[in-house]
């Protein structure tokens, strides 16, 4: 398997990103932990100098129990939060109804443990082009990395992951965070609970988003710029100063917006009215280029589609497209 990614596992349908090994379907949230190999525990252990047999007391080793792997070092106000404990969190969503276990994992060799579940829902734009809800658990055992869970939707025909994070439209943060220096107990899960239920009605938001995007006409001018502010700013407002028309072409731009401007028209589902020349469309195709075309394996892709900067880039998208539709 891919060297970022340590185990996975998943029910139904092959992921989007194509890794792991396949499991039986509605796992509870601790058997989807068993079967993924996440059932381990991280301790903290003293870090000794071996020349001056010197015990230090403010840092520590992270350990894993089952194999005594190191997984990193930590400060001493760092409370490591089980895998089991925050997969437990979950079974009351589980056992409710709301949610089912679809697919989770470790990265970089235990230091990332995730999971992701279905949320019941979903919606269809124009008939056809179907997305689904998820939330995704992150629990880093790395200092300085917060414990998280979050809302992800996921278009159907292209498996993208769209964005993360979403905020409703009372600015309501609908992400839990919590960091490292506190325990994940009782009223730490209360308040995560609250997110959580914050995070499922978010796909009710997003429809109203993705709906009226699918319904704003992108032009090529448009989209070009919406795709250089992403990822080159700076080279799209120089040829644009150069230009004696006040237009811009594909050549005056880099590989990466060039690359972004045919997956337009090539992504699967471009073809659909709800995405064809719509800032729907424009916007997929930066999610796409973000989850299937950008690094060199896929593994990396996931990595940074949940959790690094593609993440990040994907949530200026949305933003972006939005602006420019409501100007259009």
């Amino acid at each position: 398997m891919a060297h970022e990614v340590e185990t996975m596992a998943y029910a139904n349908e092959t992921p989007w990103h194509g890794l792991g090994t396949p499991v039986a379907d509605n796992l509870t949230p601790t058997q989807m932990l068993d079967a993924a190999g996440l059932n381990w525990q991280v301790q903290k252990k003293a870090l000794v100098v071996d020349d001056l047999d010197h015990m230090l007391t403010s840092h520590f080793a992270l350990v894993r129990d089952t194999d005594s792997k190191i997984l990193g070092v930590c400060g001493s106000d760092y409370n490591p939060t089980q895998n089991q404990d925050v997969f437990e969190f979950f079974d009351k969503f589980c056992k409710a109804g709301d949610m089912k276990m679809e697919t989770a994992g470790s990265l970089h060799g235990g230091k990332r443990v995730w999971g992701l579940a279905k949320i019941n829902g979903g919606f269809m734009l124009g008939g056809k082009d179907e997305v689904e809800g998820y939330i995704l658990l992150d629990n880093p055992h790395i200092w300085g990395r917060s414990l998280q869970i979050l809302f992800t939707p996921i278009r159907v025909v292209c498996n993208n992951t769209l964005t993360a994070a979403l905020r409703d439209n009372k600015n309501k943060d609908n992400t839990f965070r919590m960091s490292h220096d506190r325990a994940f107990d009782d009223e730490i899960k209360q308040t995560a609970a609250e997110k959580v239920g914050l995070a499922m009605k978010s796909l009710d938001v997003f429809k109203q988003q993705a709906e009226f995007l699918s319904k704003k006409r992108a032009k090529d001018q448009q989209v070009m710029e919406f795709f250089s502010k992403l990822v080159n700013p700076d080279q799209y407002q120089a040829a644009l100063v150069a230009s004696e028309d006040g237009t811009v072409s594909r050549s005056d731009l880099g590989r990466t917006v060039n690359r972004l401007i045919d997956i337009v028209q090539t992504q699967p589902g471009a073809d659909l009215k709800t995405s064809a020349g719509t800032w729907w469309g424009a916007f997929n195709a930066v999610t796409y280029y973000y989850d299937h075309v950008a690094g060199t394996d896929q593994d990396k892709r996931l990595t940074s589609a949940w959790f690094g900067s593609a993440a990040t880039r994907k949530r200026q998208a949305l933003d972006l497209a939005v602006e420019f539709a409501e100007a259009a």
